[in-house]
């Protein structure tokens, strides 16, 4: 394949400019990826401009200017464990080129952009770049390294994979948000980042410029394509007007529940009278500590009044090696003809891990209407949802 040439390099930023303009690409922002509360004593990478700001304003070779130079690669030395390689060291990564990107496995942002990072990993490694996913956990379940490797091969992540259960990776880079990307250079480097989902083709430009700057010679210019499956699918943004929404009351928001809550004890719920758009409430029995909705007895119900193509749940059962079998309702009818991967034709599934269950997947046209879940056992644990 021929080099890639500062005119052809610029054509295709130009597009990319073009569809940015458009709002093809999305940036940065609270619909595209999560953040966490920074700890006292933690600062933000000092940067200058805004990142997403920054992200897009960087320069080809031969340019007035370069990618800038954000500081050295930060080490890994925090790292709990390594999955799929012997630790590495900023050192060690000198002459190649490395991408490091922050997950975390039940986040559907960091999901939605998975297609890409595993595409620039396979079509890239060849040519000098090494991926690291650094897996820096929200949930307590996602601190455990069973969980950790299930998901890691479910999800197709074969590049090396830093476990970053104590924050350590996380502090050094200074990151908050999931998904966080870091391109490094050859000579350990960070020459560019970018928080949330969007802006692929700004992020593998920025690869393709680093490993020719290293002296790579066999980059192909054009861009992966990617097809994405499940929750991977880009958020339906234009009609999406429901937020990413906790059920444990520390984070819980939109709550409606005519009993008001009754926190950190069984409790059997009356069901609600109605509910507006983004509130939600119980229903039978259930008991919500600060961390999660838990259903304590059979058909317990939760039903959530939202606007979105898609309904995800991040759920797993309370007792490990049990599966929960629950059914899935819109508008009080089984959601047989707005299916997403994780139910089947009758609008019922099952709780058997702890991960993001994609329930809903509806055709246009997409208005408010009412999702309701009910488990048929005991003992589902309720964390978030999510929606696309």
């Amino acid at each position: 394949m021929p080099i890639p040439t500062t005119q052809n390099r610029r054509r295709v930023l130009g597009a990319a400019a073009a569809t940015i303009a458009t709002g093809g690409l999305v940036l940065a922002g609270s619909a595209g990826l999560r953040s966490r509360t920074p700890s006292p004593g933690e600062s933000p990478m000092s940067t200058g401009l805004p990142g997403f700001l920054r992200s897009i304003a960087h320069h080809l070779p031969g340019d007035a200017g370069d990618l800038p130079v954000e500081g050295p690669l930060p080490s890994f030395e925090g790292a709990t464990g390594w999955l799929n390689a012997d630790p590495l060291t900023p050192e060690g990564l000198r002459g190649r080129v490395v991408l490091v990107d922050f997950w975390t496995y039940t986040c559907v942002n960091w999901l939605r952009t998975l297609p890409y990072v595993r595409g620039w990993d396979a079509k890239y490694a060849a040519q000098g770049l090494i991926t690291i996913g650094v897996h820096t956990p929200e949930f307590d379940f996602e601190h455990d390294l069973a969980n950790v490797i299930a998901q890691a091969r479910a999800l197709g992540v074969p590049y090396p994979i830093s476990i970053d259960n104590d924050y350590g990776v996380w502090g050094a880079f200074a990151t908050h948000y999931w998904p966080a990307v870091y391109s490094a250079d050859a000579q350990g480097r960070i020459r560019h980042h970018h928080f949330g989902e969007g802006e692929y083709a700004m992020q593998e430009m920025v690869i393709q410029q680093l490993l020719l700057e290293a002296g790579a010679d066999e980059v192909d210019p054009d861009l992966v394509a990617v097809d994405p499956v499940g929750p991977e699918v880009a958020a339906d943004y234009g009609t999406l007007r429901s937020p990413e929404t906790y059920l444990g009351y520390g984070q819980a928001a939109g709550m409606a529940s005519p009993d008001g809550l009754q926190p950190d004890r069984p409790h059997g719920y009356a069901p609600p009278r109605g509910l507006g758009l983004n509130e939600w409430a119980p229903s039978g029995a259930w008991s919500i500590s600060q961390r999660a909705a838990t259903a304590t007895a059979a058909n317990a119900r939760l039903a959530y009044r939202f606007q979105a193509r898609d309904v995800n749940l991040v759920m797993g059962p309370a007792a490990g090696g049990t599966a929960i079998p629950f059914r899935v309702r819109l508008n009080g009818r089984p959601a047989t003809g707005a299916r997403g991967a994780d139910i089947d034709a009758e609008g019922a599934g099952n709780v058997a891990e702890p991960r993001l269950y994609q329930l809903i997947r509806q055709p246009a046209p997409i208005t408010e209407r009412v999702f309701e879940i009910e488990f048929l056992a005991p003992g589902a644990e309720l964390f978030c949802f999510t929606f696309g």
